[in-house]
């Protein structure tokens, strides 16, 4: 019910307010803000929410004390806007809007962006996409997690894998690039970020098979000026960690088609003239097709943001096989540890667990083991799932329960694991408890993961050998 309603909101924007006497002011109009100065100064919002996470730290933190825990219950409707896009159950609204000299930019799951006064719900400008309503290769729902400001522009990906500017003050397109065909499974559903004159994007589509990759565009022109793939080709780093020498045609090209695709924001350190990004899952799932870690799947990634050459990288899960991609945007962040200030890094993965990272070279700042997991990964597997026999632990407390107990109206998944491997099925250790069979009433609640998170099933990756 609240996924229906959350779909249901895609046509329309709301805004709570405190009921206080309010003064009628100037309506607000878009201006050309931020500079690059105010994206490299500032790490927490204020009245402005200049980019995608707050600032390109990613920190999502306000300085705002208006609203507290003595008046939030006051909170109450101020206005609603019906935008008339993103109706259809296909759509989903993900997007974080950002804010701007009292303007609000907002993009829809249709890919339609919209200017709005913060303060009123008005409609300053509107721009409707023309992107192919047949599209059937969108993973998860049609969605755009959020729009990029910068250079008196609004940038954002599309899910045709074309990425647009418009002008930040009407709304008209001032270039349009496209980057991938999406009738070869790409896509971009990532929020977009814009730094020191480029704009930055991943592309999404890894269950349509796709090879992952991050973008470094002109932000004047749309031109590419870099791209780093997260599945490298042989020779590259990394590249040991896919099977590229198989004899068998199929397994030795796998990693065209490895997944590693980037759907979060970047966060960026302006200091250090990097760039961090986190990556999703394998593909194709079948782990027999890829024996190796397979680098740079479920992985964060740094780069040089100028020129996208590779920096370091710190993988949360080898030989992904559980859908354990890594969905959330990296948080930069300055702590003493033992007394020594580090510039860290951290992200809240699938696994339960935040990775804290030094940022400057990926190693951890707290700790990591490595500890053995049960050769047979998930029920149903194939018989040689290649799995890694070591995965890294963080030392310290996950931020979720990692060994839930079952509920009727939340039934265990089968191949969905809990902490590398489910508790249900065979023989198998989770926290530290064997489980040698499900009894019969947990054996009834396994249900299998549906072939999709979306209305509309993927196509199936077709994977043929050579003759």
């Amino acid at each position: 019910m609240m996924r229906l309603r959350l779909r249901r909101v895609a046509c329309a924007i709301a805004v709570l307010a405190l009921l206080v006497p309010t003064v009628v002011e100037a309506q607000a109009q878009p201006t050309t803000r931020p500079t690059v100065q105010e994206l490299t100064s500032v790490r927490a919002a204020d009245k402005d929410w200049i980019t995608y996470g707050g600032s390109v730290f990613n920190q999502r933190y306000s300085t705002l004390d208006q609203i507290n825990p003595s008046n939030v219950s006051q909170l109450k409707g101020a206005w609603l806007t019906r935008l008339g896009s993103g109706k259809g159950t296909k759509y989903r609204f993900e997007a974080d809007p950002i804010v701007i000299d009292g303007v609000m930019y907002i993009p829809t799951g249709n890919d339609d962006i919209f200017a709005l006064d913060a303060k009123t719900g008005r409609k300053i400008w509107e721009y409707f996409s023309d992107i192919p309503q047949v599209n059937d290769t969108i993973c998860c729902g049609w969605n755009n997690r959020g729009v990029a400001a910068g250079q008196g522009m609004i940038f954002s990906g599309q899910l045709d894998g074309s990425f647009v500017a418009l002008d930040q003050k009407t709304g008209k397109i001032a270039w349009r690039t496209q980057l991938e065909d999406y009738k070869d499974g790409y896509s971009i559903t990532g929020a977009t970020r814009y730094f020191d004159g480029l704009v930055f994007t991943g592309m999404s589509g890894g269950e349509y098979g796709i090879r992952g990759r991050m973008y470094g565009l002109d932000a004047a022109t749309g031109k590419e000026v870099w791209r780093f793939y997260t599945v490298p080709e042989p020779g590259a780093i990394g590249s040991e960690t896919w099977p590229n020498n198989d004899p068998d045609p199929l397994i030795a090209n796998i990693w065209q088609r490895g997944g590693a695709t980037v759907w979060q924001a970047p966060a960026i350190d302006p200091e250090l003239g990097m760039m961090y990004f986190t990556t999703g899952n394998a593909s194709p799932r079948e782990g027999s097709l890829r024996p190796g870690d397979n680098l740079f799947t479920a992985s964060m990634v740094a780069l040089d943001y100028k020129t996208g050459q590779y920096k370091w990288h710190f993988q949360q899960v080898k030989h992904e096989i559980w859908d354990y991609d890594m969905p959330n945007p990296p948080v930069l962040f300055d702590q003493q540890y033992n007394g020594v200030m580090r510039k860290g890094v951290y992200e809240a993965g699938k696994t339960g667990w935040l990775y804290f990272l030094d940022r400057t070279n990926g190693q951890p700042l707290i700790g990591m083991d490595y500890k053995p997991i049960p050769p047979d990964p998930y029920p149903g597997a194939s018989a040689n799932q290649n799995a890694s026999p070591t995965q890294p632990y963080p030392v310290g407390d996950a931020y979720v329960n990692q060994c839930p107990e079952p509920m009727p109206q939340f039934p265990y998944v089968a191949d969905m694991p809990a902490v590398f491997s489910p508790r249900i099925g065979t023989s198998r250790c989770c926290c530290g408890q064997v489980t040698t069979a499900a009894p019969t009433s947990a054996r009834r609640r396994i249900t299998r993961r549906p072939a999709t998170c979306s209305s509309t099933a993927p196509k199936p990756i077709k994977l043929r050998r050579s003759t």
